[in-house]
């Protein structure tokens, strides 16, 4: 798989960067949130604090990581060349910096206007941004299973910010649609053809490269993207002709199909040729758990669906999912592309003189234990808080805070270092 990887075709490190070192403002902001509010917040997946953390973490951290991911992606796995990548980093960034927080803001205070605002802002920034990326991608045939799942995850990007987009405006302008219905598709398609599907897209490529495994079967890995965007599509459907007990059968397949996933993976980590295991594969190791139990829950409700109705049930599995699960992804995999982007990068233009330091120099192993140690108890106090929210839901904001901000305070370094010895050869050049 590695071969297929074009890094000559990288774009500049300013594109991607950006949107690393934004991210974790959204998580830390979700913490403090949850700090000031406190317990109300986790009353229900409702609450006007429970909706405006959860999208300071859906889009502010996760989308904002992904799309940066995505700018860096396309040109090294796919061959499919962004027009001026940086340009397009530019303003993608600023609209969804901006419409993260007036999503935010909108909920929390419950303001029209600014749902209004944010689903104009984040429709068209990333319509722009699919249309760009479809555009790139035209004429690149599907030749591995990463090329085709990234075809179909910027099908449910669409899907996603389509059905977020319009939530809004229903909300802001008083429209009379199914809303809890709606919530939880858009909530599928956000998490299932999107998130899920990109996510699986990559692992194909990421997991045997950076974590050594044997590589993935070819049939799930060609199948998965597919079966999950076809499963979001009937999802659909079923609300539209108010099928409930075909809704629950999809969600139920969709669980398993995620679960089956996560199994794969973790079983293809037990035959790694490295034995060390680095903060990488610790946090990858902490996802796939999270995301097997989260994925349990989902199954179980969709086959008995008054476990639903338990105080706390949804959120917990939200919980699970999205800070254990994708959370943990994200951030173990920034943990390896932000100092492979720097280390690439220093390479392409150093020289003999000033030889590029390795990436355990430019991104430090003791920085990343010490936040990951972090991130686990964030994630415990957050599921405890669920159950004793008067006791332990702002000290699980603090923790959460806390964790985000040594995640920025790692990134900026490693950029601290990048930047640094840049300056260094540029120096030298000027000297020769």
């Amino acid at each position: 798989m590695q071969a297929l990887l074009s890094f000559d075709k990288a774009p500049p490190f300013a594109a991607p960067l950006r949107f690393f070192l934004t991210a974790p403002l959204f998580s830390l902001a979700a913490g403090l949130l949850l700090l000031f509010v406190g317990p109300d917040l986790l009353a229900s997946r409702w609450t006007p604090g429970m909706l405006a953390a959860t999208h300071l973490i859906t889009v502010g951290f996760m989308l904002m990581v992904m799309l940066g991911a995505l700018i860096q992606i396309l040109p090294v796995v796919a061959g499919a060349n962004l027009d001026h990548p940086l340009a397009v980093a530019r303003w993608l960034h600023a609209g969804l910096s901006a419409g993260a927080l007036l999503l935010a803001a909108g909920f929390l205070l419950g303001q029209a206007a600014l749902l209004g605002a944010a689903a104009v802002v984040l429709g068209l920034g990333v319509a722009a941004f699919l249309v760009a990326g479809v555009q790139a991608l035209a004429g690149v045939p599907s030749t591995s299973p990463t090329i085709r799942g990234l075809k179909l995850a910027l099908i449910g990007l669409a899907g996603a910010v389509g059905l977020g987009a319009w939530l809004a405006l229903a909300i802001a302008n008083g429209w009379a649609v199914p809303l809890p219905s709606l919530a939880d598709l858009h909530a599928g398609w956000a998490l299932g053809a999107w998130a899920g599907i990109l996510l699986a897209a990559l692992a194909c490529v990421v997991v045997p490269m950076f974590q050594l495994t044997p590589g993935y079967p070819a049939r799930p890995s060609w199948w998965f993207p597919g079966v999950m965007l076809g499963l979001m599509v009937a999802w659909a459907l079923g609300v539209v002709v108010e099928a409930a007990v075909a809704i629950r059968l999809v969600q139920a397949l969709s669980a398993v199909a995620g679960i089956g996933f996560a199994l794969l993976t973790l079983r293809l980590q037990a035959q790694r040729r490295r034995a060390r295991s680095d903060i990488t594969y610790r946090y990858w190791q902490l996802g796939l758990v999270s995301a097997v139990l989260a994925l349990a829950m989902v199954l179980t409700a969709a086959a008995w669906p008054p476990l639903a109705d338990l105080a706390g049930w949804s959120i917990y599995s939200g919980i699970l999912l999205l800070v254990g699960g994708f959370m943990s992804f994200i951030i173990g995999m920034l943990y390896k592309i932000v100092p492979f982007l720097a280390w690439m990068h220093l390479r392409n233009c150093g020289s003999a003189r000033s030889p590029v330091p390795n990436m355990n120099k430019l991104l430090p192993e003791a920085g990343t234990q010490r936040q990951m140690q972090a991130h686990v108890v964030a994630l415990a106090l957050l599921l405890a808080a669920v159950i004793a929210p008067d006791w332990l839901a702002r000290p699980a904001g603090i923790a959460l805070a806390v964790a985000s901000g040594l995640l920025m305070v790692n990134l900026l370094g490693a950029a601290r270092r990048y930047r640094q010895h840049l300056e260094k050869i540029d120096r030298e050049a000027v000297a020769a």
